[in-house]
């Protein structure tokens, strides 16, 4: 997760979903659709088998804090179950001053509850690891292991919006502080995004994140931070008669309320392609 956590748009839906159809599913020949491209969010969408995908990410904050992550998802063996991991490397202002390495690694699993990429409704739970790889004392990790968990829903409104929704919350037990102080955290994020099918190949959305996070500040003591983004952004495609699909993507995160004065530029790129044959 970003350290710029981000806020919850509430989109009135209920009812209406029943009444809309699913984007139309493309004509042999024409090139796929985006899916399972968002930026802040994740969608409701596992991988399907066969097919892996590489997701690069880089976020530069004003006032010079940046963080990069590479995320690999692959299908075990099919939609049903997937697993992925993310590595985050940053660089952060802390009482130490600015530091620059490896951040606490995340080991993922994610469960397609309901509905797949062609469903009017989806739902993917996922439980994550995350490992203290960070140096806490550089301000880098949290000093602990920890554990989170996050429920992504998808919902297509029309042929051209479709939106999704996150809700979750990370816990770490013995969490530590740049002087080796310790205590248990908590972090909550709501996000809520609206997504513009305005091509199969070209896609506007904005993202709407809050988060509620703890740090430690001495022993046995928390504080805690909130924080709420508007990040609009625009995606494409570049589709290859090999079947590999690139997708690049810019966003721009732009703080309100508790994050008031806040901006961030958001960049994403990522690569999707079957690594082996599926199952008849």
């Amino acid at each position: 997760m970003p350290r710029a956590a981000l806020a919850m748009l509430l989109l009135i839906f209920a009812g209406t979903v029943g009444a809309q159809s699913p984007p139309a599913a493309p004509m042999r020949g024409q090139p796929p659709p985006i899916q399972d491209n968002s930026f802040l969010m994740e969608e409701a969408y596992n991988q399907e088998e066969g097919v892996v995908q590489h997701i690069n990410a880089f976020e530069r904050m004003r006032g010079r804090e940046w963080l990069a992550t590479f995320t690999q998802e692959w299908p075990v063996p099919g939609q049903a179950h997937q697993l992925s991991y993310t590595v985050p490397f940053q660089s952060v202002a802390g009482e130490a001053g600015r530091r620059s390495g490896l951040g606490d690694i995340a080991l993922n699993y994610r469960y397609q509850l309901a509905g797949d990429s062609e469903a009017k409704f989806a739902c993917a739970p996922r439980l994550s690891l995350l490992l203290p790889t960070g140096d806490e004392k550089k301000g880098l990790g949290s000093g602990g292991i920890a554990l989170q968990t996050d429920v992504a829903m998808s919902t297509v409104l029309s042929s051209s919006f479709v939106t999704h929704t996150n809700l979750g919350v990370t816990y770490t037990p013995s969490a530590r502080n740049e002087r080796g102080e310790r205590a248990s955290t908590r972090a909550w994020n709501l996000g809520q995004s609206l997504v513009w099918l305005a091509g199969a190949s070209f896609n506007a959305l904005v993202e709407v994140v809050w988060t509620r996070a703890e740090s430690v500040t001495g022993a046995d003591r928390t504080r805690a931070a909130r924080s709420f983004f508007v990040s609009p952004g625009l995606r494409w495609a570049w589709n290859f008669p090999t079947g590999l699909q690139v997708v690049p993507g810019i966003a721009v995160p732009i703080g309100v309320g508790p994050s008031r004065g806040d901006r961030a530029l958001f960049l994403y790129l990522s690569f999707e392609h079957a690594m082996w044959k599926p199952a008849r």
